[in-house]
C-alpha cells in the first residue's frame, strides 16, 4: 500500500503548484474517469467481463441526483445517495439477465441498455431538458461552504476517487481478488472449485455500476450543467478503451489509462483537424504493441530488475 500512499499524497499536493482553473478541471475530469475506470477495471480486468453501457449508468446519476434536487427538492446529498441506490438496483437487476450472455451477446446487450437511456434522455424533453440540456444544478455543501470552484471540486472528486481506489487495492489483495482472477481464467474451472460465478459477475457489474453513476453525480454537480451528449455510446467505448490501454488486469492500470488519455484530446487540438487521426493512430500503437496496457511497462521492468 506504500504507493498508494505516495500516490494520494501527490495527489493531495497538485494544487498547492498548479494555480491555472484550466489545469485543475482537466485533473478533476481526470479523477472522474479514474473512478468509472476503477471500477470497469474490476469487471473487465478480473470477473473477465466487457461492458458498452457505462455511460448509461453514469447518466443516470447524473440525471437521477439532479433531478432529485430539482424536482423533488433533495438536499444534493441525499439527491446522490438516492440516485446510488436506485441505479445499483437496477444493474443488479439487469445483471442477472445480462450476464448470463457472453462475448459480442454480452456487448450487444450492454450497448442496447446505453442507447435506451440516452434516447430517453433525449426524448423526455419535459423532464431532462432533451437536447439543449439540464441547467441550474445547485453544488454540493456543507453547511455553509459549497464545491463551487475547480480546486474544491478537485478535492471532492479525488477523495472520493482516492477512498475507493483504496478499497478496491484492499479487497483485490484477498479472498475476493484470487477468486475474481479465477473466474476470469476459467468459468467452468471456478465452479468446480465452489464459487459462485453468478453471483461474482453480478455483484463486479453492480460495483462498476455503482462507481460510475456517483462520478456522474459528481460530473453534474461539478459543472452544474448536464446533456445527454456527455452520456452516449462514445462515452463508454472511451472508458473502455481507457481500461485496456492502461491495462485491465490492474487497478492502477484503470488511473493510468485515464491520466493518459483525458489530456490527450487537449494536446492534439494543436494538429487541429488532425487530432482524431493522431488520437486513433497512439491507441492503436498501444493496443498493438502492449495489448496488456501501458502498465506492463512497469511490470517488465521489475522483472527485468528481479532478474538481473
Amino acid at each position: 500500500m506504500r504507493t498508494f500512499f505516495v500516490f494520494a499524497i501527490l495527489i493531495l499536493l497538485l494544487p498547492l503548484l498548479i494555480t491555472n482553473p484550466y489545469y485543475l478541471n482537466v485533473l478533476a475530469f481526470v479523477g472522474l474517469y479514474s473512478l468509472v475506470t476503477l471500477g470497469l477495471s474490476v469487471f473487465i480486468g478480473y470477473a473477465g467481463q466487457i461492458s458498452l453501457g457505462h455511460g448509461a449508468f453514469y447518466a443516470m446519476g447524473a440525471y437521477g441526483s439532479a433531478l432529485l434536487g430539482m424536482y423533488a427538492a433533495l438536499n444534493p446529498w441525499l439527491a446522490t445517495l438516492v440516485a446510488l441506490i436506485l441505479t445499483s438496483l437496477l444493474a443488479w437487476f439487469l445483471g442477472y439477465f445480462i450476464l448470463r450472455l457472453k462475448g459480442h451477446y454480452l456487448v450487444m446487450a450492454t450497448l442496447a441498455v446505453n442507447l435506451i437511456v440516452y434516447v430517453l434522455l433525449v426524448e423526455l424533453e419535459e423532464i431532462t431538458g432533451g437536447v439543449s440540456g439540464l441547467p441550474g444544478i445547485p453544488s454540493f455543501c456543507v453547511f455553509s461552504f459549497c464545491f463551487a470552484d475547480d480546486r474544491s471540486n478537485y478535492y471532492l472528486i479525488w477523495g472520493v476517487t482516492l477512498f475507493f481506489l483504496w478499497g478496491v487495492l484492499r479487497l483485490l489483495q484477498g479472498r475476493v481478488g484470487r477468486e475474481l482472477r479465477a473466474l476470469k481464467a476459467s468459468e467452468q474451472a471456478a465452479r468446480a472449485l465452489g464459487i459462485p460465478v453468478v453471483r461474482y459477475k453480478v455483484a463486479a457489474f453492480t460495483f462498476s455500476a455503482f462507481l460510475a453513476a456517483l462520478a456522474g453525480a459528481l460530473y453534474a454537480h461539478y459543472l452544474t450543467f448536464i446533456s445527454p451528449k456527455s452520456f452516449d455510446i462514445f462515452y463508454s467505448v472511451e472508458v473502455v478503451t481507457m481500461v485496456l490501454v492502461g491495462g485491465a488486469g490492474s487497478p492502477w492500470g484503470a488511473l493510468l489509462g485515464a491520466f493518459f488519455l483525458t489530456p490527450l484530446p487537449q494536446i492534439l487540438d494543436f494538429f487541429e483537424e488532425y487530432k482524431d487521426v493522431f488520437y486513433g493512430m497512439v491507441l492503436m500503437l498501444i493496443l498493438i504493441f502492449y495489448p496488456e496496457g501501458l502498465v506492463s511497462l512497469k511490470l517488465k521492468r521489475l522483472r527485468r530488475n528481479n532478474a538481473s
